[in-house]
């Protein structure tokens, strides 16, 4: 800890007996927290930042879809509008919100998708427009005590595991970190592929310190794919990784919590010639990408390309836009997770614990 964080310490003590007591009041039944006979399996963190829910949700999709009928609930972090919400095909990251966008146009064949501040009273409302549904996925629902899930997925970040950091204001953690004793399942994201089984192994004990004795620990990482163009035309095609080249410049466009991994990543594979950065979940203005554009083509060389994220390319690729960014070399570079290893028993166990109604 260093000397900022023990001066903010006392602070720090408050705000975890503040979520302590909150915690308690769900424990003991004094605030009501709802379980639906219908399954919700929920992926969140005690993190502040990115951990990657948003691939890890989009695996759970890509699971279990082809066996169930799947919703996905979100918040709708950073929409302009209110209340419940399913998407369809007008959908915007103003109407639902960029990660609850991102699953629309990827996975609207296989799930449905909504949004909705108050998980408890938005589930009955899936319930009733779909009642079909099988399974619910709640993202970044952790925190939300009003509803109780069927199963709990906890994610902590390989570069920030949750029981090096402390709790507001001195940390980044939402609560202590015996909130984690709340989770069947803890996975480790954004690991490095080389991670080896004497560390996953330390790992593991010292998050089994905080967590129930049946907790079963999970490691993934992020496995990057084709470039893919923003505004497709004649000329502009995916880009394979495999022809990937360190004479092409990158000027690389994001509003994600943590951008260290994909900067590397680009900087390993291309040459980063600039990197701008806003923060996460922005909402993109024209004054915005007009700055895009003058910066790329400041850049500018035989070999220049515009790159952003899966994430801001739903909310960058939009028809307004494309009036500014359509005649750049502009691509996306979308993520898939991957499991190190016992990926089978990670999918199995999922599976196990989702019960059906056979009547």
């Amino acid at each position: 800890m260093n000397a900022t964080q023990a001066l903010l310490y006392p602070f720090t003590l408050l705000y975890g007996s503040i979520t302590d007591f909150r915690n308690h009041l769900y424990n003991i039944g004094q605030r009501p927290s709802i379980k639906f006979d219908i399954n919700v399996i929920n992926v969140g963190n005690i993190t502040v930042g990115g951990t990657g829910k948003t691939p890890h949700v989009e695996y759970l999709i890509r699971l279990l879809h082809p066996h169930f009928r799947v919703a996905t609930l979100s918040r709708g972090y950073g929409r302009k509008t209110k209340g419940f919400i399913l998407a369809d095909d007008q959908a915007t990251a103003d109407t639902i919100g960029d990660e609850p966008l991102q699953f629309y146009k990827k996975y609207k064949d296989n799930c449905v998708v909504s949004v909705g501040e108050e998980r408890a009273l938005a589930i009955p409302y899936i319930l009733t427009e779909h009642p079909n549904t099988q399974v619910i996925l709640l993202d970044d629902a952790y925190q939300h005590r009003a509803v109780t899930p069927s199963f709990n997925i906890l994610l902590t970040d390989y570069h920030r595991l949750f029981y090096q950091d402390h709790p507001f204001p001195s940390g980044r953690l939402r609560e202590r970190r015996r909130g984690a004793r709340r989770a069947q399942v803890v996975i480790v994201t954004k690991c490095p592929d080389d991670l080896n089984k004497a560390e996953q192994n330390a790992i593991e004990q010292k998050i089994r310190a905080y967590c129930n004795a049946q907790v079963e620990v999970f490691f993934t990482g992020i496995r990057y794919q084709d470039l893919q163009p923003v505004f497709p035309t004649k000329s502009l095609s995916p880009i394979p990784l495999s022809e990937a080249s360190r004479s092409t410049n990158v000027t690389l466009v994001s509003g994600i919590a943590q951008p260290h991994l994909l900067e590397k990543f680009i900087s390993e594979n291309f040459k980063l010639a600039n990197h701008i950065r806003f923060r996460d979940h922005k909402n993109y203005t024209l004054e915005d990408v007009q700055r895009v554009k003058n910066e790329f083509t400041s850049v500018n060389g035989n070999e220049s390309i515009l790159l952003t994220t899966e994430k801001d390319f739903v909310k960058l690729g939009n028809d307004a836009f494309a009036k500014v960014l359509g005649e750049l070399p502009f691509y996306y570079l979308p993520i898939e997770v991957y499991f190190l290893n016992r990926q089978a028993a990670f999918d199995q166990l999922i599976k196990a614990n989702i019960t059906v109604d056979k009547s």
